[in-house]
């Protein structure tokens, strides 16, 4: 069986020149992309993770790369088919084909891995009495149990559908999983018969816990082998005397264009455009390996699928995401991540006005390790408060049951002016988003219109309160979604400030969502996407460069979760050339490659995945500031914290907001959880040259240090 490569040097697909002029080389983002969820796998693959949650990385991992061929091997299908009526592609700098053709050889070899380490999982799930067998394994008993849960449970949302009489394939559900079923007629045993079934993972849990018999094992079914178990009692009234099951599942094109039809809103743009992902076209077609050639010929004559539509073959279980779901009231508690409490935020005490903290000081909060409870308890004081006369927000992702949600209804129900920009564009979140916005209003909040090509991704609240005569303004600035459940799992930053300079250009920004017009307005305090974040940080890049070439301390410290802007990522090889020390913390995709001799050998980038989703974006320039201590009093050193990441869509096309850190303890605070990271070795990858995911070295007398778990003991110590 093929195992994960090792990528000793990286093949001539992956590697392009930046710059035309230059032999400067970038990573092509899909391979960054496919080394970054090569990572996750390998958590999945470490025996030092607890074995269920090792089952969540698998899941973690399917589940990211079922996303990847929804956008983007979609926009490479795109491209590929577009270059074959536009041959010239000079501009892409890359050629879609033979990137698509990597990603299959890639994403074949990770399949082929994935299924080693289920089996691994498995085995270890059976020392631990835990056993996931099939319906060939039932026992009588448990044959009647099952026949039992089919007839009361999941009979109900089984819906067969015969091939030869079923003509519209594009209904067939994206993401979803069947069952083709080879049918044999007693009267007709020659003829071919073709049924499909739906498994319902929607609807019912993925696996059925069997009760424990005399032998005491506990022994989990997938949903599939019920369904296989009873496929008589479905098929056998009609005729049918045999039944084979296999798996199949289509993977859809998720980018639905919006029109432009000037008759319609927006908001029915956006909705159409949903209706049209659900019949997007076949990126990927995947079938049980196991499926005999005849019946795989008539599915792909039958659905229409063709080689170009990543014919892929898999195992008996598809959507491996759904191991997430595996029950985790089995087996003993080291299986689990141990409970880790919130820490309190000891300048919030119990009782005490958040806003009256703010005022006096501004204060960081870091998600997961401190509640995001915090920023409720500031939305519901708010909204009770008589001084304060408004709220205004941005909404891009919120939570299922969302208590933000609510403290603003509320506010609006004490009469408070409350605007809420919801971003109906957030990819596979726009009906959820359509439905809070139309609630919203229907409690009288007043909801932003969405702006056609361009996404407000910024994560900003700003509250006006009346202080002895004045308006006063308090604004929170984040990296993250203000979403209660994701704040649970994401490592993420919010700064509260009563910083009045920064504040009134909160405010600015909510003026121009409002007004549509986005004339380019004047930010002194904080950086605005689309108005010149990539130049500022450009200017900041350039100072470093500048006194490096005059002796100075030159450095700095970039976190973020994707890496690909070209200018950007060319102006970080000018650094590194000029003597800049560079460290890049980045989770997801980076196009830059460190380790280049002569290009990029003062660039040191790492890739950190662990229990939590590294997702705050922090940047750090020393601004002639001795590295050693560049929080101290008169030091100058820049901190900021934001929403974008170095990519061309957070840089040009999103509203995004950067905001500077001034505070001199948040400042430390920053500094030493970033040194933190930069000195992980136990969860920390390299990126480097001709390398992917490459362990951090470590000898016998050095500290083993695992940054999450530093990170949540010094804010412990706080």
């Amino acid at each position: 069986m093929p195992k994960v490569p090792k990528e000793k040097a990286l093949p001539k697909s992956a590697l392009t020149k930046t710059d035309s002029s230059r032999t400067v080389l970038s990573m092509n983002r899909e391979l960054s992309w496919l080394s970054f969820n090569e990572r996750v796998l390998l958590e999945a693959d470490d025996p030092s993770v607890p074995l269920l949650e090792r089952l969540t990385f698998l899941g973690i991992f399917s589940n990211n790369l079922d996303e990847f061929y929804r956008v983007r091997v979609a926009v490479l299908k795109r491209l590929a088919n577009l270059q074959k009526t536009l041959p010239d592609t000079a501009e892409l700098n890359y050629d879609p084909v033979k990137i698509l053709k990597e990603i299959h050889h890639r994403t074949a070899l990770q399949r082929y891995k994935s299924e080693e380490i289920y089996e691994d999982i498995c085995k270890e799930l059976a020392e631990e009495n835990i056993f996931i067998i099939d319906e060939t394994d039932l026992s009588e008993e448990q044959s009647v149990f099952v026949k039992q849960y089919f007839k009361e449970t999941v009979r109900q949302f089984l819906f067969p559908i015969m091939l030869d009489r079923f003509k519209n394939f594009s209904n067939l559900h994206d993401n979803s999983i069947y069952l083709a079923v080879d049918l044999m007629h007693k009267d007709n045993p020659a003829a071919e018969n073709l049924a499909l079934i739906e498994i319902p993972a929607d609807s019912l849990s993925r696996f059925v816990v069997l009760p424990v018999g005399a032998d005491k094992r506990c022994n989990v079914l997938y949903l599939d082998d019920v369904i296989r178990h009873c496929l008589a009692d479905i098929f056998s009234v009609y005729g049918f005397v045999r039944f084979n099951a296999y798996g199949i599942k289509f993977t859809r094109d998720a980018e639905f264009d919006i029109s432009s039809d000037v008759s319609k809103s927006f908001l029915q743009s956006v909705s159409d455009g949903l209706k049209q992902r659900k019949f997007g076209a076949t990126v990927r077609f995947i079938y049980d390996e196991e499926m005999p050639k005849k019946v795989l010929v008539s599915l792909r004559k039958k659905f229409g699928i063709k080689k170009r539509d990543s014919l892929e073959k898999g195992g008996r279980y598809l959507n491996v995401r759904d191991v997430m779901q595996f029950p985790r009231n089995l087996g003993a508690k080291k299986m689990q991540y141990e409970a880790v409490p919130q820490l309190p935020v000891a300048c919030f005490p119990p009782g005490m006005s958040i806003l009256d903290v703010i005022r006096e000081k501004d204060v960081m909060l870091h998600y997961p390790y401190q509640p995001f409870q915090y920023i409720i308890e500031l939305l519901r004081e708010a909204s009770i408060d008589p001084a304060v006369r408004a709220i205004k927000m941005t909404i891009y992702r919120a939570a299922k049951h969302s208590a933000v949600v609510n403290a603003l209804i509320n506010a609006a129900r004490n009469g408070k002016e409350v605007i809420v920009f919801v971003e109906f564009q957030a990819r596979f979140d726009e009906a959820a988003n359509i439905s809070w916005a139309a609630r919203m209003q229907d409690e009288g909040i007043r909801v932003l219109p969405s702006i056609p090509g361009m996404k407000v991704h910024c994560k900003i609240i700003l509250i006006r309160r009346r202080e002895q005569n004045q308006n006063v303004y308090y604004a929170a600035v984040g990296t993250g979604n203000p979403n209660e459940n994701t704040t649970r799992i994401y490592c993420d930053e919010h700064l509260l400030t009563a910083n009045q300079d920064i504040t009134a250009e909160v405010n600015k920004v909510f003026h121009i969502l409002d007004d549509q017009k986005y004339q380019r307005p004047d930010f002194k305090e904080i950086i605005v996407s689309p108005f010149g974040t990539r130049k500022f940080f450009l200017k900041k890049i350039d100072r470093e460069i500048k006194n490096a070439e005059k002796g100075k301390p030159a450095w700095m410290i970039i976190k973020l979760n994707n890496l690909v802007d070209k200018k950007l990522v060319n102006r970080l090889y000018d650094a590194g050339r000029a003597g800049v020390q560079i460290d890049l913390i980045i989770r997801g995709i980076c196009t830059l490659v460190p380790g280049i001799p002569k290009q990029s050998e003062n660039i040191r980038a790492v890739r950190i995945v662990d229990r939590f989703l590294e997702h705050s974006r922090i940047f750090v320039f020393a601004g002639g500031s001795c590295r050693e201590m560049p929080s101290a009093a008169g030091n100058k050193a820049d901190y900021y914290i934001g929403s974008a990441d170095w990519m061309e869509r957070n840089l040009d096309r999103r509203f995004e907001v950067m905001v500077p850190i001034h505070s001199k303890n948040i400042q430390q605070e920053l500094w030493d959880i970033l040194q933190i990271q930069l000195s992980d070795n136990v969860k920390a990858r390299l990126i480097s040259y001709g390398k992917s995911n490459e362990r951090i070295p470590v000898t016998k007398n050095v500290k083993k240090i695992q940054s999450q778990t530093e990170i949540y003991q010094y804010l412990k110590g706080k």
